[in-house]
């Protein structure tokens, strides 16, 4: 089975497999005095170590979650307490200070559904940021809706579903003028664009393991002392934002994995962006009707996403699974779900136009990508209305 679904999870190298396996049989708990206990301390704060400087960010300024989601949830609703203080430490009835929250609707559902939950929960206002359609924010729009009672500005850092890579240095440059802070989901970025979270100027930047090859159930949230943030979960004191028992094994192959992922960022850049540009070369000479979706020159390396008029993408992609490849549709997490996508909704894209989505890893070759532009224009064909 030839894999081209990367972006829903990467598959765990043999140093992370190693690193886990050696980790997981260390006894004792990471938080305990004892010299077993702090073995497993020791590994988990390596683990911890090696994520940090993936990211370009100060050990203790990672949070280390049991989710990118997890991650993603602690940066937004987190920042938004920060701003505007908890329920708990407000008047009844006192007005939010800052109750808006600044994003786009081509987010991920950790994102958007985050922000929903203070809607409904806490009487937040989200003000949707336009993107064009290559998924790019409008920065005039972001310049127009920034203002003092802005909790924060959350967006995606590379779209997980079109590939886009946003303007990051322009849009935390326009937050900064009102004093209003950013936070990245850079959950599809780590291990294929550089991140330098020290000299990014954000408040927030969140990523997840298993993306990278890691393992899953390991995330990370970086944030910034500068601004002020409430944590989710309480109970222990582990971590500065984050209370429970530390998993030494699963930070410890993380780490592995995030210092494998970033080894050298640009020779993986340039070798996924060759093949992925192999894709899309035999794409656009065998399908005359697929559109290449995403950002043409600001796009992730290992990003290939069409639309095909009248396709129906369950039906193409079981016919690829039956041919041995392995893609989707978009995020894995709404697989099974048959709804149009709402990241091609906000770029414009008619919903009658059926997506596929090839995400290139460590392992794909020239010979996958041959095989399989050999069978996908018959399966485009069969699954075309």
């Amino acid at each position: 089975m030839a894999y081209f679904d990367y972006a829903a999870t990467s598959p765990m190298h043999d140093a992370v497999i190693d690193a886990w396996t050696r980790a997981v049989h260390l006894r004792g708990n990471a938080s305990a005095t004892h010299r077993d206990g702090q073995k497993s301390r020791l590994m988990w704060e390596e683990g911890r170590d090696k994520i940090a400087a993936s990211i370009g960010a100060l050990p203790f300024d990672v949070t280390v979650t049991g989710s990118g989601t997890e991650a993603i949830n602690l940066a937004i609703k987190g920042l938004f307490w920060g701003r505007n203080g908890t329920p708990a430490s407000r008047e009844i009835g006192a007005p939010l200070p800052r109750p808006r929250i600044l994003t786009t609707e081509a987010e991920h559902h950790a994102a958007l559904d985050a922000i929903h939950w203070l809607v409904e929960a806490e009487g937040a206002i989200v003000d949707f940021v336009r993107v064009d359609d290559t998924g790019t924010i409008d920065l005039k729009d972001l310049a127009s809706k920034l203002a003092d009672d802005v909790a924060l500005v959350t967006t995606l850092w590379t779209n997980n579903e079109v590939g886009t890579i946003q303007p990051v240095a322009e849009i935390v440059a326009l937050a900064e003028a009102v004093t209003v802070p950013v936070h990245l989901d850079a959950v599809a970025t780590l291990g294929y664009t550089p991140i330098d979270f020290a000299r990014s100027g954000l408040a927030a930047l969140s990523v997840s393991a298993h993306k990278i090859g890691g393992p899953v159930g390991v995330g990370a949230l970086a944030m910034s002392r500068s601004w002020p943030i409430v944590p989710l979960i309480h109970g222990g004191s582990q971590q500065r934002l984050r209370s429970g028992s530390l998993d030494a094994a699963g930070v410890f192959a993380a780490g592995v994995a995030a210092e494998v992922a970033t080894a050298d960022v640009a020779a993986n850049a340039a070798r996924l962006s060759a093949l992925r540009d192999r894709l899309l070369t035999g794409i656009r000479a065998t399908i005359p009707t697929a559109v290449v979706r995403g950002h043409h020159i600001n796009r992730t390396p290992g990003n290939a996403h069409v639309t095909v008029p009248g396709l129906d993408s369950v039906s193409a992609l079981f016919l690829l699974d039956e041919a041995g490849h392995a893609a989707s549709a978009g995020s894995a997490c709404q697989a099974g779900v048959q709804s149009p996508s709402h990241v091609l909704r906000a770029m414009g894209v008619a919903d009658s136009e059926g997506p596929l989505r090839f995400t290139l890893g460590l392992e794909n070759s020239e010979a996958e990508i041959d095989a399989l532009l050999e069978v996908l224009p018959n399966i485009v064909a069969r699954a075309t209305h």
